[in-house]
């Protein structure tokens, strides 16, 4: 059995830490400043992490590839399971003309540009990232708010700046899947924390939305709207976080959030007008459907959450992990000893695979794709051909999944994980704001909430252990300071430039657009987490 070694460079945290730390510069560099895709970065990372494994903590190379080849098949499943049958919904209601009738739906129910902002970019945004996530949602709302008369400029800067308060529950709860996965912590804890965590920011979203897009004044005149929108999805985000789980937790926040606002426009709409700098004036016309043309093109959503909340109810779960099967990784299992400051006693390692091929929140979601297609007349040849265009098209994003939860397990299973945490322990009482101000770092740079938890979920645990904060606290901060990175992403940026037709050219001009407000955002969070470590 071969022993964790945390400080294999002269005994020394610090420049053990160094070490450590070089894959992860490798990772944030290639795409931070080089900009180099990021499955390039991923595997470049792994690919660094291997050899300090090997060379500067001595892991036996049998070890190193078995904690890759583990890594790797997390990635896949449950990770890249549910990503890939999300996104094979989505197509499918684009491809039969159904996403049309949903943009109409929404863009015709307001001609005020600040409500079809809240409307679209946050509210819709945020179910289109509680299902699909991973730039989805961006680039969805961006197309419609640019297809209704915004600037290209503002449709993208606006949604980008919208897709904050969800992200951390996005794609049916991947980013917190991932984290409970990389931890070994309740993953209703964990989403307990982040709700707590992300709750309070996301009242005041609308509202900060508004104030963006033309200050106070534009605000006075939408208040009631940003009132409803703020605490429709913030206390519904908070109580499904808490007692469901996160797998619906943006889902139904939006859904509330939309019935709000559709109910709101009923029987108020403002008295003031308002502009953006480059509206094309006037409002797109939207097509007038019939309620039950209507109902049928949200049909793939409305089944998406009925399936999902029968596999995330208590009972539905406990029958469907019945046929869960769970592996104990060959070549890994047991064959590493921890030792102090992770464990109190030298105690084997575990490493096992569950395979819960039917209890998976994916597969909830591959279901939902098949009775779609069913009711929406998709023919099999046609959902056939939608699988393989969108397994082409998710290709190399299941190779970044893949590489950097493989990246992360090697690092967890090698000792370097732990190294790094025992230096950042050194920040003591301030590790709380520090906690949420590194995911918002891993986020700016790998552009994915679930690839920072994967990175950084078990450093947060480690520190807060050695410091006596509770560790299902610090790892939530991670992800909720993370959301906060995800509006100056590289990756985000080049989805919302796309979307909207923009020059590659402003591609900086709309990052310092929206980096003062990630900052301050993230800060915000940042002082959250101190007061719930603190008074909590």
């Amino acid at each position: 059995m071969w022993q964790q070694n945390y400080l294999p460079v002269a005994d020394s945290v610090f420049l053990s830490a160094l070490l450590a730390a070089i894959p992860i510069f490798v990772l944030l560099t290639l795409i931070g400043v080089m900009r180099k895709p990021s499955w390039v970065a991923a595997v470049s990372g792994l690919a660094t992490a291997f050899v300090i494994a090997l060379l500067v903590y001595g892991m036996p190379v049998n070890l190193a590839l078995s904690a890759v080849g583990y890594g790797v098949i997390q990635g896949l499943f449950p990770i890249g399971w549910v990503v890939y049958w999300a996104i094979v919904l989505y197509r499918i209601t684009l491809d039969t003309g159904k996403f049309e009738i949903i943009k109409d739906s929404i863009g015709g129910l307001t001609p005020d540009r600040r409500l079809q902002a809240m409307l679209i970019a946050f509210a819709f945004g945020a179910f289109i990232e509680g299902a699909t996530g991973f730039g989805t949602p961006v680039a969805v709302a961006a197309a419609m708010l640019a297809g209704l008369g915004f600037s290209p400029f503002f449709a993208a800067g606006i949604c980008l700046l919208a897709n904050t308060a969800p992200v951390a529950f996005g794609s049916i709860g991947t980013p917190v899947i991932t984290l409970a996965n990389i931890t070994g912590l309740p993953p209703l804890e964990l989403s307990a924390w982040i709700g707590r965590l992300c709750a309070p920011i996301s009242v005041f979203i609308p509202a900060y939305l508004i104030l963006v897009m033309g200050g106070m004044k534009a605000l006075k005149g939408v208040i009631p709207a940003a009132v409803v929108c703020g605490l429709c999805f913030a206390s519904t985000q908070f109580m499904v976080s808490n007692f469901i789980g996160p797998e619906l937790t943006d889902i139904l926040a939006a859904l509330v959030a939309i019935a709000g606002l559709v109910i709101l426009f009923k029987v108020w709409q403002p008295t003031s007008s308002f502009a953006l700098p480059g509206d094309t004036g006037g409002v797109m016309m939207m097509r007038t459907h019939p309620a039950g043309e209507t109902l049928l093109a949200w049909s793939p959503y409305l089944f998406l959450v009925a399936f999902v909340l029968v596999w995330g109810s208590p009972w539905g779960k406990a029958i469907l992990d019945q046929a869960s099967i769970v592996i104990e990784w060959p070549g890994l299992h047991n064959q590493i000893e921890q030792s102090l400051p992770v464990v109190t006693t030298p105690t084997p390692y575990a490493a096992r695979w569950t395979f819960n091929w039917l209890s998976a929140a994916g597969t909830a979601c591959m279901l939902s794709s098949i009775v779609t297609a069913i009711v929406l007349k998709l023919s099999i040849s046609g959902y056939i051909s939608t699988l393989g265009k969108v397994l082409k098209q998710m290709s190399f994003s299941l190779l970044t999944i893949g590489s950097v939860l493989g990246l992360a397990t090697l690092m967890n299973y090698s000792g370097s994980i732990v190294t790094m945490g025992m230096a950042f322990a050194a920040t003591g009482w301030l590790f709380p704001y520090f906690s949420a101000m590194l995911g918002w770092l891993g986020v700016f740079l790998t552009g994915s909430d679930t690839s920072a938890n994967a990175l950084f979920g078990n450093l947060q645990v480690i520190t807060a252990n050695q410091l006596g904060f509770d560790p299902a606290m610090m790892a939530a901060a991670n992800s909720a300071g993370g959301v906060m990175g995800k509006m100056i992403s590289l990756q985000s940026l080049a989805v919302a430039v796309a979307a909207t037709g923009m020059s590659r050219s402003q591609e900086g001009e709309l990052m310092r657009f929206t980096f003062k407000h990630s900052v301050f955002l993230a800060s915000v969070l940042g002082v959250l987490s101190m007061i719930y470590a603190y008074t909590f």
